[in-house]
């Protein structure tokens, strides 16, 4: 029980002072020292001891929780990306030298040293309207702690970024409020990040960007050849401000996160401009955004460039400069269709042609072309449009995507009276292509008499030059995948992805593998008489047409890209 026997001598202590002198972890001097310091530079002695450095800091936090009956935690063995961020701003807590541990009801729960210090709780409170409660943590680990988080959102940002960026995006509104001036000045290492991964996907080539929140981290993905890759993992406060920056420039409701919304950008790169399209989706900890990279350049390439061997492009130019009839692109999303329809309507686009197109929305701008954008809030849906061209004197008209009965029955009856329609579908081949207009409710008849050519078609990697070495593969296997025995002569050989600073992972930009499927008079007489898809692909395959394994074989015949890719690809 001795221990329990005050030391006279402390009598005159405060009472944290008088129990650590009694316990043995301070000399009666010391103590006195540091009450008059403590005393004299107006803070409490708690701070004066862990400041003077005296006692360990897992003694005092020991010491204090036993007096103060406060419960003690080691933040060692916490993970704090469980805790819910934003309870406290970080500047608050470190300027406080607290940690925010959690929150349930109206009270919130603070990790610190010195529980003594009254004026952080009424910090606390007046920053959060919420009733705090201590919990003793060791100094040292506090301070360590803290010291991660003092590398503040911005910091990190700036980090990622680097100081040598320079890049302007076009704004979209002139008439800002100051107020919208000054918050954006604070914003602005979100604005730069933001530039800066735009300008990283076009550098990178790449497709589409997407800002993914998650409960613990945020991340950004570029799909790069048509493979996801992880870029950056930026710190997970940021994931408002950038949302909100987005909204801000693509012209979407800022205030409207409960609902999906669509917008476009444009930034300036260079010489030249280069159109974004936005698309917010609300998730569980907050909206994910994707971002379309439409390069407009793209369909200024020419046919040559999408991959076509050469009876295929013949094919489809002797198709689309015919004056009426339809032309359809299939294929599922992502697999160029845009890029491909685009690349044809440039070649048509001629002074004294008179090209109307209605897409949802019109990807990338054309001069010389009247692009309409639906509007289905407004009436203006893919069928209205098309009743407005047919009063315009068109010779040419491009219709995004075929979605319905109404539709296509107006497309067609447009290529029957003398325009050449050209539209997208969503379906895996040529062949199945007619079937589905067939289920949609068109008539056979209609079909067969307006539709002249269908393609259908995949993108694969294209093997680097830099790197790429020829693979040995068993014959067997070439032969499972689709190739004649008498194709294995040894006049040619594989290649496959090696992998070299120049690439990604062995490949470098993609190529198109195609089906391109005239309509045939043997294959109209199978619509008409409502065949099957299996039928109409015997019947082109008698016709020449290679469908899409058999071309893609051909891209790996040539070098272009792996069997692998072709065989993931156009998997049948």
């Amino acid at each position: 029980m001795a221990e329990n026997v005050l030391d006279p001598s402390s009598a005159n202590l405060a009472g944290i002072a008088r129990v650590l002198v009694n316990a043995g972890k301070l000399n009666q001097k010391t103590a006195e020292e540091l009450t008059r310091s403590a005393r004299e530079q107006r803070r409490t002695f708690v701070s004066a001891v862990i400041t003077a450095g005296v006692i360990s800091a897992s003694d005092l936090a020991h010491a204090l929780s036993s007096t103060l009956a406060i419960p003690l935690v080691d933040l060692a063995a916490i993970d704090m990306r469980k805790i819910p961020p934003n309870l406290v701003d970080t500047r608050t807590l470190s300027e406080c030298q607290v940690v925010a541990l959690g929150k349930r009801g109206n009270r919130i729960f603070i990790g610190g040293a010195d529980p003594t210090a009254q004026d952080v709780i009424d910090r606390i409170k007046f920053a959060t309207q919420l009733t705090p409660e201590w919990i003793l943590v060791e100094h040292d680990k506090l301070a360590k702690l803290l010291g991660t988080m003092s590398t503040s959102t911005s910091e990190a940002l700036e980090s990622m970024v680097g100081s040598d960026f320079d890049f302007d995006v076009e704004e979209q509104d002139p008439n800002a409020k100051p107020e919208e001036e000054a918050n954006e000045a604070d914003d602005t290492p979100v604005v730069r990040f933001l530039q800066k991964m735009l300008v990283d996907a076009i550098n990178l080539r790449a497709s589409d960007l997407h800002f993914e929140p998650y409960e613990l981290h945020y991340r950004v993905r570029f799909r790069v050849d048509g493979e996801l890759r992880e870029i950056v993992q930026p710190p997970i406060a940021i994931k408002d401000k950038l949302a909100s920056r987005i909204k801000v420039i693509s012209r979407m409701d800022i205030a409207e996160k409960r609902v999906p919304q669509d917008g476009r950008m444009k930034l300036k790169f260079g010489t030249k401009s280069i159109d974004f399209r936005v698309s917010t989706l609300p998730t569980l900890f907050g909206e994910k955004i994707v971002i379309r990279v439409l390069d407009s350049s793209s369909a200024k390439l020419g046919i040559e460039a999408l991959g076509y061997e050469k009876e295929e492009k013949d094919r489809l130019m002797v198709c689309i400069q015919r004056p009426y009839g339809m032309v359809l692109v299939t294929g599922p999303t992502g697999s160029g269709k845009t890029v491909s329809l685009y690349t044809c309507l440039n070649i048509l686009n001629q002074p004294g042609i008179n090209i109307s197109t209605v897409e949802d929305p019109a990807e990338i701008n054309l001069p010389g072309i009247n692009q309409v954008n639906v509007n289905d809030k407004a009436g203006l849906t893919f069928s209205a449009a098309l009743k407005s061209f047919l009063r315009q004197d068109p010779d040419i008209i491009m219709v995004g995507e075929i979605r319905d009965l109404e539709t296509a029955d107006i497309a067609i009856k447009a290529a029957q009276t003398g325009h050449m329609v050209l539209s997208t579908l969503h379906t895996n081949d040529a062949p199945t292509t007619l079937t589905r207009l067939q289920n949609m409710g068109v008539a056979p008849f209609n079909i067969a008499s307006s539709i002249i050519l269908i393609t259908a078609q995949r993108l694969a990697r294209r093997l680097c030059e830099n790197c790429k070495a020829p693979a040995d593969y068993p014959k067997e296997a070439l032969i499972r995948a689709g190739f004649k025995a008498e194709e294995l002569d040894g006049s040619w050989k594989p290649y496959k992805a090696i992998g070299c600073s120049s690439c990604n992972n062995g490949y470098r930009g993609r190529v198109g593998i195609y089906q391109v499927m005239p309509i045939s008079e043997d294959i109209q007489r199978i619509i008409l008489t409502q065949g099957t898809a299996v039928d109409i692909a015997k019947q082109a395959a008698l016709d020449g047409v290679r469908d899409l394994r058999t071309s893609g074989l051909v891209k790996v015949r040539s070098g272009a890209t792996t069997l692998e890719e072709v065989i993931g690809c156009t998997n049948q």
